[in-house]
């Protein structure tokens, strides 16, 4: 048998040109993470993910005008979506159902030539944000909202979930968010979803795998988990007491510390400083100064920094979104780069299937069931 990985980590299994975590570097095809979350667009990196390279000014023009094109997803199945809001406190399983309904009434869904592919890639990014921000107003008993053709992809998102145009800092911070969550190498969800089209499984069907993977609390809700961290601590002089105590405990203080980044998250100084100007912005400084001294106990008793998570947490809060909606925020970045493996899976396909060491019984013989 071959050498055994508990949780496969170490393993590598295969080669991709997508993203590439080194030490503290994260890139996206090449591109260091600090340069395109300083600089690009959200709707850039999505196309930079899926064809290894920066569109130009053309280009860019066209994607975002075929994303905005498939941004409406209630106009014809409003029963449908206005049944899977009842369910309020279900966020994740309907945004997995809907993409799954979604993908039903797509004629070409199992069509696998690479064309193809890119228009149900396009459809299924531009559906997510359409189908999180509509099931936050049908479930609150609110119409709709329409986006928007001049507002970019991150300022359609906040539209469409409130309903009034968003702030300059809030739009930065969203299109910051969406770019540092968009990819993040063979990570659970990832895998997921290339295991599912390696069988030649369309893209919906990976999708909806992948929203699965990401849906356990391991996974996509640890900013969430941040939040209600944060609001059981209640204030900053609670903090040392709180933090203290779950090191004792030996528990896990949420947000702190990477399975892969050892010497910190790159990601995280970015929605730090954004965390920072929005609570300003509302008036809740005291949550990031939560926020802050947790960091600073944590690293000075284990040694252990902020990831992606810790900050974003009080990021969204700040703009106003529910707690149970972070998780389908993350799953809106990682679809880029969820259909991005998928579309490189199809180019050099191999059916993924791995093995696994048998520990359990030998020898067993079948008894009669009046014997046993």
């Amino acid at each position: 048998m071959p050498e055994k990985s508990s949780g496969l980590e170490g393993v590598v299994i295969g080669e991709s040109r997508i993203s590439s975590i080194i030490g503290t570097k994260l890139t996206y095809c090449g591109y260091e993470i600090d340069d395109l979350a300083e600089n690009a667009e959200f709707e850039e990196v999505i196309f930079l993910l899926w064809n290894d390279r920066l569109p130009n000014k053309e280009e860019l023009a066209d994607f975002k005008a075929k994303l905005f094109k498939f941004m409406s997803v209630t106009t014809n199945n409003s029963e449908q979506f206005k049944a899977f809001a009842a369910n309020k406190g279900r966020a994740m399983a309907a945004l997995r159902t809907s993409i799954s309904y979604i993908g039903i009434f797509d004629e070409k869904a199992d069509d696998m030539n690479e064309d193809a592919n890119m228009n149900k890639a396009i459809r299924i990014q531009a559906a997510m944000p359409a189908v999180v921000a509509d099931f936050e107003r049908l479930r609150n008993g609110l119409e709709t909202i329409k986006p928007k053709e001049e507002f970019s992809f991150a300022k359609n998102f906040l539209y469409m979930l409130f309903g009034e145009e968003p702030t300059d800092t809030q739009v930065e911070a969203m299109n910051k968010a969406l770019i540092l969550h968009a990819d993040h190498e063979i990570n659970a969800s990832t895998f997921t979803a290339r295991v599912c089209v390696a069988t030649l499984s369309d893209l919906y069907s990976g999708t909806v795998a992948a929203i699965g993977a990401l849906k356990g609390p391991l996974h996509g809700g640890a900013n969430e988990q941040v939040m209600n961290m944060l609001t059981e601590i209640g204030s900053v002089d609670n903090v040392e007491d709180y933090v203290y105590k779950k090191l004792e405990n030996k528990e896990k203080i949420m947000g702190i510390g990477h399975r892969v980044y050892k010497d910190g998250d790159p990601r995280a100084k970015y929605l730090e400083d954004m965390a920072k100007r929005l609570t300003e912005e509302n008036g809740e400084s005291e949550l990031y100064d939560m926020s802050i001294k947790i960091a600073e106990i944590v690293e000075k008793e284990k040694g252990l920094l902020p990831n992606v998570d810790f900050f974003s947490a009080s990021v969204y809060h700040s703009m106003g979104i529910p707690h149970d909606l972070f998780t389908p925020i993350f799953a809106v970045s990682r679809t880029s780069g969820w259909l991005a493996h998928m579309m490189e899976q199809y180019r050099n396909n191999r059916l993924i299937r791995p093995r696994a060491e048998y520990v359990g019984h030998v020898g067993r013989k079948y008894e009669p069931i009046e014997e046993r």
